[in-house]
Parts: structure tokens; sequence; C-alpha cells
């Protein structure tokens, strides 16, 4: 997927020379969250969630290999690049609803704040590692390549998924229709006053941080003046500060009382780093500031969704993190408004407003949201 992200977003801006067209394909990846999250949080919790993960690690493989196919023969236009991320954004928005809801379902419970810290870290591990090698392999094989290249790797990932032997997992009823499985998680979700002010908070970054990814192309190529290489150098950036995020919290997990607090802090830092991201002049500062973004809203992420898994049942898991992950659908009204201002204000005046709206939202929060600041958010 980080692969695909860089590559799609090379050829578009490749093709156009268009910010508002970036941002508009960023949109096009996220909104498929919004639509169709909560459909994959009631199919989550009423199948196994296994075998789901698998079927749709495999229809990934396909569809890339399909457009690989399309761009290698050089016929290759916009609206063949938007349709294949509105498929893969559909696919993932059920794919990562079963895999979050999963994850509890593998350790014990007081393992499982270091458990999802190590699921950031593995992801971002790729977000490291994906995007350098993407960069770098334009160049050389063609953005085909890298389309192929990400064909293999899902196919590897159905295996591994298949292959996982796990406990059986209480299904919600099948007796109730899927309507009526998707309000009772509507009703758990408003009945939990933490869950509720978690996911008001994370659409903070969401909206406001996270759309700066839409953009990437434009530093690299016309801010900084860098070849591809250097834009998966700075797509791999945030995966660098992500992990070492994760090493920081399995290591300091234990000591967080004010959960409430660290939440806030990590996204009025991630704001600050997003700010000395626009205004870097040079990639190595650019780079360092994409650590620190990267890093903090990992660290913002992780304790945020370890705080909902302790809290909701497992028959109730999939649906209640589906709605959680429609922060991912209000991304692409952030991302478009991101490319719009882009065209007409510049790329680093954007991002610097960006940022300042995430610090400004976190101190408000802290303000007005008074039991946020209490040592233990979950009672």
């Amino acid at each position: 997927m980080m692969i695909q992200q860089l590559t799609v977003g090379w050829l578009v801006y490749d093709l156009t020379g268009s910010a508002v067209l970036l941002g508009a394909l960023s949109a096009m990846r996220m909104l498929p969250f919004l639509i169709f999250g909560p459909v994959g949080g009631v199919i989550a919790d009423r199948v196994d969630r296994r075998k789901l993960m698998t079927s749709l690690y495999c229809l990934f493989s396909i569809v890339s290999f399909a457009m690989g196919g399309v761009v290698a023969l050089g016929i290759v236009q916009v609206w063949h690049l938007f349709a294949f991320v509105l498929i893969t954004g559909v696919m993932a928005s059920f794919l990562i609803t079963a895999e979050h809801s999963l994850i509890p379902n593998t350790v014990p419970r007081e393992e499982l704040m270091n458990a999802v810290a190590l699921d950031f870290g593995a992801f971002n591990t790729t977000r490291v590692i994906a995007p350098v090698l993407g960069g770098f392999l334009i160049p050389l094989f063609g953005a085909a390549g890298n389309l192929f290249v990400e064909s293999v790797v899902t196919a590897i990932a159905a295996f591994m998924t298949y292959s996982l032997r796990l406990a059986p997992v209480k299904a919600s009823s099948h007796k109730s229709s899927v309507l009526a499985h998707f309000k009772e998680g509507v009703g758990y979700l408003w009945s939990n006053p933490m869950v509720v002010t978690l996911m008001v908070v994370a659409l903070v970054p969401a909206v406001f941080a996270m759309p700066h990814q839409a953009l990437m192309p434009i530093f690299q190529k016309d801010v900084l003046g860098v070849g591809p290489e250097g834009l998966g150098l700075m797509m791999a950036a945030p995966g660098l500060g992500a992990v070492a995020g994760m090493l920081l919290l399995a290591s300091i997990a234990s000591g967080i009382m004010r959960k409430g607090l660290f939440l806030l802090g990590c996204m009025t830092l991630m704001g600050l780093f997003l700010i000395f991201f626009s205004q870097s002049t040079s990639l190595p500062l650019a780079l360092l500031a994409l650590v620190g973004v990267g890093g903090f809203h990992a660290l913002f992420g992780a304790t945020k969704n370890t705080m909902v898994q302790l809290t909701v049942p497992d028959e109730l898991r999939g649906r209640v993190n589906s709605l959680l992950l429609l922060e991912r659908g209000f991304t692409p009204a952030g991302s478009f408004v991101a490319g719009v201002a882009a065209h007409y204000f510049s790329a680093p005046v954007t991002v610097t407003v960006m940022g300042s709206i995430v610090v400004l939202l976190a101190g408000l929060v802290l303000l007005w949201v008074p039991r946020i600041r209490g040592k233990n958010l979950l009672a």
C-alpha cells in the first residue's frame, strides 16, 4: 500500500502537474473509509476475520497486477489511477477494520498495549522500507514495476494470514440484520463517553495533519528540487519516526498515567513538526521534520487504539473500530482543501496553516474537555 501511494501520486503529478488532482487523489483513497467503513465493521463481527482478510489480500494482488499491466502497456490515463485508488480504498476499509479487531485475540489483555505498539511498528517499518524502495525502483523499472511488486507482496500477505491459527472468536448472531448490528454498535459508542471523546479528538490530525501527505510530490519537485528518490525518502521518514515512537511507547507504556494529556501532547508536537517541515528548504531538514511528524502521530494513534481495545467487548469490536476509523474518511476533505490551497497559496503556506490549526485545536480541547486531563480517561 505504501508503494502504491507513492507510485500513483508520482504518476498523477507527472501526467498533470496539478496540485488539485493530487489532493483529489488522496481524497479518493480515504473516502471509502467514510462510506464503507461501518459496513466493514458489521461484516468483521459476523464472519471469520482471518478468512475475510485472506480474501481481501487476494483481491488486492489481482487488482494491483491488472493496474501494473495498464501502466506497462503505456495506456494509463488519470481516470484509471483514480479508479484503482477507489477500488483498493474500498477493500482497505474492510481489511483494516478486520485486522484491528483481530489483534486483541492474539495476546493476553495485559500485553495489549505492547501488541498494538508492535502492530504500529510493523506497519511503519514498511512505511520506511517501501517508499525508499519504490522511489529508487521507478527510475530502474518504471511505475509499473512498483505495482507488480505490490501484487506479489499482497499475495504473500494472503498466504501468511491464511496460515494463522487462532482460538475461536465469538461472533455476532446472524439472526439480526446488518442494520440492527450497525445500530447496536452506534448505541454502544454513544453510551461510552470515553470512546466518543477519543473519536472527536482523533479527527483533528486526520483532517488537518495527515493531508500534508497528498502534497509530497509538490515539495519534492517544486520546493526542494529533488528526484523520485527524494520523494521516496520523504515518504519513508514519517515511518522511521513512527518506528522510533513505538519503541519509546513500549518502554514507557506502563508509566503513562494521564493518557489524555499524553494524547494532546503528541498532537501538539505533531503540529509543530508539521510547521517545521513546511518551512524546510533542504532535504535533510525536511526529513528530520517528517520523522517528528510520523513519530508523534504514531504515539497518538497507538495510545488511542489501546484505550479503545481495552474497553470494547470482542463481539462489538469490529463495529466500534470501524466507527473510529471513520476519521480516515474525513481525511479526503482535508486533502482536497489542501490541494486547492496549495494551488492558490503554495504548498509551504498551506502546510504551515495546517500545523498551526493542529496546535490550536489541541489547546482548545485541553481547555474545553476537563475530563481528558484526568489521571485515568478510561474511568
